[in-house]
């Protein structure tokens, strides 16, 4: 029996697949083309609305609010530097471009604090005075924004902050003065390049206090403004009650951010490495001349590891 589909003159084409296929005399080909499926298998493809500028916007600021509060939470914020008690180390003042300083929350993760190193700490219970005081609006939409713009650095964070100069670790102990009027560490005067002594004052200004012993797990904080910073000599009533639980540390300050013209780290000079690695001969030598004479040193000793090592 012959089949009726293999015959072109019976009006059918043949599948170049070798599957035999039906034409339709009532289906036109503009219609049969129309009928035939894209590769997606949705028919014909529509074009795409294009996405309104406003709502790129919005995801843009929406993806940017996110990154912003997830990075200050948990990697570093931007803090305002509203008084003066770390002068000229970082400038705060009434009327004045108060220093924006980045502050490093990761590095006490991996990292003991160490001394000379400033940092942002939560004032503990017996601290009344602080350094960081924002005066948030009874306006609520005015707080929101204040409260917004401290999440970037452009107002203080609502928040019993503090910025003070790490001096001693606990278990150490610290007092002032020995003759020439500077701080000393388990008996060791400190080297601080950092003080800064307001006009009319200076280091015979150096308030004297009794040897107190840091807590373990505890700080001894000041300002580099020394005649005029509120710190562990005086808050709480001093002593033991001025140190600082190493848990209310927020984080490292490493970096002026603003304004432009005071770009640059911010020094963390130890000052009891001179006290306690340096040899006596050497602490009347400027720095460079030390680093100066142990280049010979370094040179004859290789010298002869090479000859050593040569002859073998």
């Amino acid at each position: 029996m012959a089949d009726p589909v293999r015959s072109s003159a019976d009006g059918n084409d043949s599948d170049p697949q070798g599957e035999d296929r039906v034409s339709d005399p009532a289906v036109t080909p503009e219609a049969e083309f129309e009928s035939i499926p894209d590769s997606a298998g949705g028919g014909r493809s529509k074009a795409k609305k294009k996405t309104p500028l406003w709502r790129e916007l919005l995801i843009l600021a929406g993806t940017a609010l996110v990154l912003t509060f997830v990075i200050q939470t948990f990697l570093a914020r931007v803090y305002v530097i509203p008084s003066a008690s770390m002068e000229q180390t970082l400038h705060g003042c009434p009327g004045c471009v108060n220093d924006k300083v980045l502050v490093d929350k990761l590095t006490y993760d991996f990292a003991d604090i160490s001394p000379g190193e400033v940092v942002v700490f939560r004032g503990p219970d017996s601290w009344g005075q602080n350094d960081i005081q924002s005066n948030r609006s009874d306006n609520p939409v005015v707080a929101a924004l204040q409260s917004a713009a401290s999440v970037v650095g452009l107002a203080p964070p609502d928040e019993r902050d503090f910025v003070k100069r790490v001096i001693a670790t606990g278990g150490q102990t610290v007092q002032c003065c020995d003759d020439k009027h500077r701080l000393i560490v388990d008996g060791k005067p400190l080297d601080e390049p950092y003080i800064y002594w307001q006009p009319g004052t200076g280091p015979e200004d150096h308030e004297p206090f009794e040897p107190v012993k840091v807590p373990e797990g505890h700080l001894w904080v000041m300002g580099d403004n020394r005649t005029n910073s509120t710190d562990s000599r005086k808050q709480g009533g001093g002593g033991v009650a001025g140190t600082v639980p190493e848990a209310n540390v927020i984080g490292k300050a490493r970096v002026i951010v603003i304004p432009p013209s005071r770009w640059g780290g911010i020094s963390d000079h130890n000052p009891q490495s001179i006290a306690i690695g340096a040899p006596e001969w050497q602490r009347g030598l400027p720095a460079g001349v030390a680093i100066a004479s142990a280049w010979p040193v370094l040179f004859l000793g290789r010298r002869l590891r090479d000859r050593l090592f040569t002859r073998r």
